[in-house]
């Protein structure tokens, strides 16, 4: 589990109770219930409007995925996929059949069903593309939903603010209770501001990091079963795969960017974990690339 998110938001919130703290006021200040009720409520309620049911029904999936952070190591895709390599050229294809059957990953399984069938590289990788683009859509509807709330939050915030200064000058005739109801109204425009940038922007924004990172992850996966299907030597396959990853992401594995131990006759050590959900890759077609890194 990354342990980033909760860093960041204990972080976040101890700066402000320190500043709070410091200048002389009272945490508990911040929190009325009433300027929360209409922030959350509100912002929660509109962002509603702007996005759909089926949307929605991926955000508790996509929220968890988020939380724990865990994007499968670029390190463990390549050890995969150079098993599978040299399966495919020490055998039948059709013995790669048995291997969908040991992955939990959606890709790899239709990768290895593919080439097992027979399927041409054009017809391969649209396959593989179709599926790997589709994945990011569904990440990315829940990353723009978090976005959308973040936007919102602010001015749902000053509505909340005006509404209770209405109230203050309802109220002029009691004095003793003016400072209290303008300390309500300040109130819901900093939960809105600070619910938008301690909540739904950094979320956002790390779903969509996340996403890049997995897609750089599906990348490898077209791309090794292009290779695989041309009849690419696991060597040859092995420096395609590590051009396309950053060094500072080979080094996740924990053992550097060292080849894999795979040749044209024997397997290369394979990985039991799947990959992991979610990175706004290049939409370009895969199996002719090996010229940039990927993100």
């Amino acid at each position: 589990m990354d342990p980033l998110m909760i860093i960041g938001i204990i972080a976040a919130f101890a700066s402000l109770f320190v500043m709070v703290i410091m200048e002389g006021g009272s945490i508990s200040s911040l929190f009325i219930v009433a300027p929360m009720i209409i922030v959350f409520g509100g912002t929660i309620a509109v962002s509603l409007m702007g996005t759909t049911l089926g949307d929605l029904k991926n955000v508790g999936k996509v929220f968890g995925w988020a939380f724990k952070g865990r994007v499968r190591p670029p390190r463990e895709v390549i050890e995969e996929i150079s098993s599978l390599s040299a399966k495919a050229r020490g055998g039948s294809l059709l013995e790669l059949e048995a291997e969908a059957e040991k992955t939990e990953d959606p890709l790899i399984r239709s990768a290895i069903t593919g080439l097992a069938d027979g399927l041409d590289s054009d017809a391969l990788g649209d396959l593989l593309e179709a599926q790997k683009n589709t994945r990011r859509d569904e990440v990315m509807s829940v990353s723009n939903w978090f976005s959308q709330m973040g936007g919102y939050a602010p001015t749902i915030g000053i509505v909340g603010t005006v509404a209770s200064l209405i109230h203050v000058m309802e109220n002029l005739a009691e004095p003793e209770n003016i400072g209290h109801m303008i300390a309500a109204a300040f109130v819901a425009t900093l939960w809105g501001l600070l619910t938008a940038n301690f909540f739904w922007h950094p979320i956002a924004t790390r779903i969509r990091r996340l996403c890049e990172l997995e897609q750089s992850n599906l990348e490898l996966v077209v791309e090794g079963a292009l290779a695989i299907q041309s009849g690419l030597n696991s060597t040859a396959l092995n420096d395609r795969l590590h051009a396309l990853v950053p060094d500072f992401r080979l080094a996740q594995g924990g053992r550097g960017k060292g080849k894999d131990t795979a040749d044209d006759d024997g397997a290369a050590g394979s990985s039991s974990t799947h990959l992991g959900t979610g990175s706004t890759g290049g939409k370009g077609k895969s199996g002719k690339s090996g010229k940039s890194k990927a993100a």
